[in-house]
Order: C-alpha cells, then sequence, then structure tokens
C-alpha cells in the first residue's frame, strides 16, 4: 500500500495577554510586551510563525463582520502555524515552549486517509458504456444489511436535496464520469498530485453523491451539493474553519483523516496501528468546536484504523507540549467536540464472496469507545482505484474494495444528508452535530459480536433510514397536531372570555340600575301641557323614554327566574287612550316601577341562593 502522508505541523498557541498580532516584520504585541526573541528563534530556525487560521483577530473581525464564527471565537487567534524545514520542527518546538508568550508549542504527526487497501486498477480496458454496478452496492439495501437508502429516495427531500457536503482530505478526480450532477468542486487547499490521494478523495464522493444516471454506481444522497478542501497547503484545522466557513447551519463536513497518536509515540507507520481521530490534537478540537457549535455545521469524523480503545487512559495524559487546560476530548464531557464519531463495521457474509465476520461486528482494525456509529469498513462498491473496472483512464474508474474508516464515514454522510433533507422538506429544524450524534445512536441496527470483538467495544449501530424517515414522519404528524391543538385551545379560551365581556357588561347595567332604579322615571315629565310642553308632545317624549326603560328592564330579566320575569311583550303604551293621559303615564310610571323593583329583589334572591348551591 502506498504511503500517503502530510506534512508534521507546528503549532504554537499564545498567551491570550500577549496580544501577538502578524505584521509584516513578524510578531508584535499589543501589550507592549517584547516579541524580539519569539522572532529571532524563528529566523535562526528558517522559519515563519502565522496565524493559524489566516488572519489575525483584527483582520478577522473586519474581513468577515457578518461571520459569527470568528467574533464568537477569539481563541482560535491564539493559534500560530510555524513554516520551517520538517526536520527541524521538533527542537524548534522545544526553543518556542520556552518564551513567557507562549503557552504551548507541540508537531504534530502527519494527516493521513484511513483507508486499508488501495487495490491495483484493472489492466483490461473497460467497455463502451459502463455496467451499472448498483447491485453490488449492497450498503444502499434495506436494514440491517445496509442503510435503506432507497426507503429515503422514495420522499421529498430524502436523497439530500438542498444539503452541501465538504469532504476535508488530500485529492479527488472531480472529471470522474459518475461525479458530474451535484459536484462542487475544489474549494480550497491544494489537492496532492498522487493517484492515491486520488483515488481515495474520489471514492469518498462516490458513497456519499455519486451520479443517479443509469450507469456505474449511484451515491446514497445523490441530490446533496458535495464539495472538497485539501488540507495540503492549509494544515488540517485551518481545512476546517475553512470548510465550516462556506457552509450553513445542517450542512456536513466530513473529516477523511487520521494521524499517529501516543500509543506508539507519536510516530507514523505503515499498519496505522495507534492511529486516532485527529480531534485529539488541541487546534483540530477547536476547529472541530468551531463548526459544531457556532456555524452549526454536523462534522463527521473518522474515528481511525488505529485498533484502539480510545477510552484507554493513555489518552487521558496531557503531553507537556499541550496547553495546560486541555482535557481529553474522547471522554466527552466538559472537552466535547460534538462531531460523530464513525467506527468500521463488518459488511455482511458473502458480500463480493468474502466473509469478514459476523455483519455489523467491529472489524480489527477499527477505533472503538466513544465511536457513534458504523458503516461497512470493508468491500463498498464505488468510483476510483479501478480494481472493478480499470483501464488507462481514470474517469471510468470503479472498485469493489473501498474499505477502512475511510469507507464507512461517508455512509454516514450520506445517512445524515438524506436526514436533513427530508427534514427541510417537512419544515422540521435541521439537526445540530450534537442532534445527529443522539440520533445515530437511539436507532439503527445493532452492532454485533464477533470472536475477541464482543460489542462492548463500541462502534455503535448501522443506521436505518427507513427508521429514520418513520422517525421524521412522526415528529412532523405530531408538530402538526400540536399547532392544531394550539389553535383550538386558543379558540376555545377566548369564546369564553368574551361571554365573560358580555355577562360583565349585563352585569354592569344591573348595578347602575341599582343605585339608582327611578332615574329614567324622574327624567318623564309628567305636568304635562306646564313648562313649555304642548299637548300631544309629552306622550311622544315619554313613549321614547318608557321605549328605553323597557329595553334595560328586558336585559336584565335574564338574571331572574321565569317564573317570577315581569311580562314585557306588551308594550307599556299600548291600547292606552289620549284623554286620560296624566293619569296614563302616571300608571305607567308606578307600573314600570313596580316591575324593576321585582327584578331587583329577583336578582337579589338569586344572588342569596348562590352560596347554598356550591
Amino acid at each position: 500500500m502506498a504511503v500517503l502522508r502530510g506534512q508534521p505541523e507546528l503549532i504554537v498557541v499564545a498567551r491570550s495577554d500577549a496580544a501577538l498580532r502578524a505584521t509584516a516584520r513578524g510578531l508584535m504585541s499589543l501589550a507592549g510586551a517584547d516579541t524580539t526573541p519569539l522572532n529571532d528563534i524563528c529566523a535562526r530556525y528558517g522559519g515563519t510563525l502565522a496565524p493559524l487560521f489566516g488572519l489575525n483577530e483584527d483582520r478577522l473581525l473586519r474581513a468577515a463582520p457578518d461571520r459569527p464564527a470568528f467574533t464568537a471565537g477569539p481563541q482560535l487567534a491564539l493559534y500560530y502555524r510555524v513554516d520551517a524545514p520538517p526536520e527541524r520542527l521538533p527542537q524548534l518546538a522545544d526553543e518556542l515552549r520556552g518564551q513567557p508568550l507562549v503557552a504551548a508549542a507541540y508537531v504534530k504527526p502527519p494527516a493521513e486517509p484511513p483507508r486499508l487497501i488501495d487495490p491495483p486498477a484493472r489492466a483490461e480496458e473497460p467497455p463502451a458504456a459502463t455496467p451499472d454496478f448498483v447491485s453490488r452496492q449492497s450498503y444502499l439495501g434495506p436494514a440491517p444489511e445496509g442503510v435503506d437508502a432507497r426507503r429515503a429516495w422514495e420522499r421529498s427531500g430524502g436523497r439530500g436535496a438542498g444539503v452541501r457536503i465538504i469532504d476535508v482530505e488530500g485529492a479527488w478526480q472531480l472529471t470522474h464520469e459518475d461525479l458530474t450532477q451535484n459536484q462542487g468542486g475544489v474549494v480550497g487547499g491544494t489537492p496532492f498530485p498522487d493517484v492515491d490521494w486520488r483515488n481515495h478523495g474520489t471514492a469518498v464522493m462516490g458513497v456519499i453523491g455519486g451520479d443517479d444516471n443509469g450507469i456505474g454506481i449511484t451515491g446514497i444522497c445523490p441530490d446533496a451539493n458535495v464539495s472538497a478542501i485539501s488540507f495540503n497547503g492549509l494544515g488540517t484545522a485551518q481545512a476546517i474553519v475553512a470548510a465550516a466557513n462556506r457552509l450553513q447551519p445542517g450542512d456536513i463536513i466530513l473529516i477523511e483523516l487520521h494521524r499517529a497518536g501516543p500509543r506508539h509515540n507519536f510516530e507514523t507507520r505503515d499498519d496505522q496501528d495507534g492511529y486516532i481521530a485527529i480531534e485529539w490534537w488541541p487546534d483540530d478540537f477547536d476547529a472541530i468546536q468551531f463548526a459544531t457549535r457556532v456555524r452549526q455545521v454536523v462534522v463527521v469524523e473518522a474515528a481511525g484504523n488505529g485498533s484502539q480503545d480510545l477510552y484507554d487512559p493513555l489518552y487521558d495524559a496531557r503531553p507537556a507540549e499541550f496547553p495546560e487546560n486541555w482535557i481529553n476530548p474522547f471522554r466527552r464531557g466538559d472537552a466535547d467536540s460534538g462531531a460523530v464519531l464513525v467506527g468500521a463495521g463488518a459488511p455482511p457474509p458473502g458480500t463480493h464472496g468474502e466473509d469478514h465476520g459476523p455483519d455489523r461486528s467491529r472489524l480489527s482494525f477499527s477505533n472503538f469507545g466513544p465511536v457513534d456509529a458504523q458503516g461497512w469498513g470493508r468491500a463498498v462498491t464505488t468510483c476510483g482505484y479501478g480494481d472493478l473496472q480499470g483501464g488507462n483512464n481514470e474517469d471510468l474508474w470503479y472498485t469493489n474494495s473501498f474499505s477502512g474508516t475511510s469507507s464507512a464515514s461517508p455512509i454516514i454522510v450520506g445517512t445524515l444528508a438524506c436526514v436533513q433533507g427530508r427534514r427541510r422538506a417537512v419544515n422540521l429544524p435541521v439537526l445540530t452535530s450534537r442532534g445527529a450524534r443522539d440520533l445515530l445512536r437511539r436507532t439503527g441496527s445493532f452492532q454485533q459480536d464477533a470472536p475477541g470483538r464482543p460489542s462492548t467495544q463500541r462502534i455503535g449501530s448501522r443506521p436505518d433510514l427507513r427508521a429514520l424517515m418513520d422517525d421524521i414522519e412522526s415528529e412532523a404528524t405530531k408538530l402538526l397536531k400540536d399547532a392544531k391543538d394550539k389553535e383550538s385551545t386558543k379558540e376555545t379560551h377566548e369564546k369564553p372570555k368574551e361571554r365573560s365581556k358580555e355577562y360583565k357588561d349585563k352585569d354592569k347595567e344591573v348595578k347602575d340600575f341599582e343605585k339608582d332604579p327611578h332615574r329614567e322615571l324622574m327624567k318623564v315629565p309628567v305636568e304635562l301641557g306646564h313648562g313649555g310642553i304642548g299637548p300631544g308632545e309629552g306622550v311622544v317624549h315619554v313613549a321614547a323614554r318608557l321605549a328605553g326603560l323597557e329595553q334595560t328592564v328586558a336585559r336584565l330579566v335574564h338574571f331572574i327566574d321565569p317564573s317570577l320575569r315581569p311580562d314585557l311583550s306588551v308594550s307599556a303604551l299600548r291600547n292606552e287612550e289620549q284623554p286620560d293621559r296624566d293619569d296614563n303615564v302616571r300608571a305607567l310610571s308606578a307600573r314600570l316601577r313596580r316591575n324593576a323593583e321585582e327584578a331587583k329583589a329577583a336578582k337579589d334572591g338569586k344572588d342569596l341562593e348562590k352560596p347554598s348551591e356550591r
């Protein structure tokens, strides 16, 4: 297998009170500290020290005021990268650690892709038209053998529409015939020129978003937009931050890298034993946390091919070169990057005529412990390499043998893109990275035991998109029901309020009448023919006032028992004779006065009865 490695990186963490800033003449301090020793050390080793994330803090704030990522994460401005000859980096780090303005200085081993094998390309040329290899992609099929991608494709948004994904690694063959429809190209870094780097990236892209075009393979989320950033020239942490700043909440970053850990004193090895997920290093951890917490992007990270229990106390020990406040992120808790860690599980026995152990059991090379989900770690059919279909044209290459946590991780990415696309289609909020992690942990096809590799060596479950789609439908249905119930409750509450207001208004009328039950009667002129009112005018005036009084009494009768209510069905003025006008008015006044008094007495009686009714 070819050696695929980046360059070691020397990372310097400045003290926050140093207020360092990079200038054309070297480092300076806004706090007035002497930076001459730092600049002299770098110059002596032929190195340059520059902000790890591309700009100093002030420039970041001015250049991207609309990016809360930078303003909310000032700790990123404390990181610097030293470019110097690789062989001189360890000694340079030792000298820098002795400086009072430096909180930490450490050398990161080269990052590598967590693949297992590089199968050689077949020599024979392919047919004129590439066959359809989808039948070989059993990982697309129903659970538990696959993730049941086809079930997701039946739903609106379930093919990943509207979701953007960035793959962070080394290189890609983006002119491949099966990567033309929803591919956003390389958007950062400088891809490595090596064909094995390209094969790896091309295989990853195929698993995620290979075109659904009737030839070759089809990706798990073929409608998602997939782009790439190479860490070459940037470093891993800067590549992650660059990816995060190009994405929106709910989009996805895939980290297809691992590196040598403390098991073998950070030494690179061809067998990858002891290799671990890159979040263990402080700058990579902060970059991932920046993506998950500040940018609200889902980060999926290969757990690595080092055969390690990431809960081993070995990983709790802080290297002397790290900052004093460093905590092992594999323990999560207070130091939780938020990323989804992916392990490698065995495919169903018999896949491509191979048997790698019980289906969904941990493959021996896969790291385990704080691992959230598993994908196929062997026998993945996708683009690249050329062992399934080869020849001289890389654009037509396909493989049956993509493997490692390299092949497992894009399966999880594709699954989550289907979930996010469906959630958007039904107007549910997209998952955060931690939300995605929790979902994967509580669903799926459970991990199985294998001889010497029990399921207690956790790599998590294999996703089941049928169950995940059903979960979304249930959530959407509940959301709709809750909305309807809320509207119904609102109407139920508003109607009693309206009735209560009506009763209050009527009660006010009663109370006003109780204060002076004769006030309307007193307004009636009874000395007709005197005081400026001529004959005939008083009757009209009295009639209007009595009619108004009758209306008032009528509004009060709903408080009176029916047997006690006065008879208001006949007008008080009907059948009255004109000649006896004065007597009639007096009689009507007396009658209405009695009616009012009876109404008041009846209401008082009802009020007295209420306590006994309770």
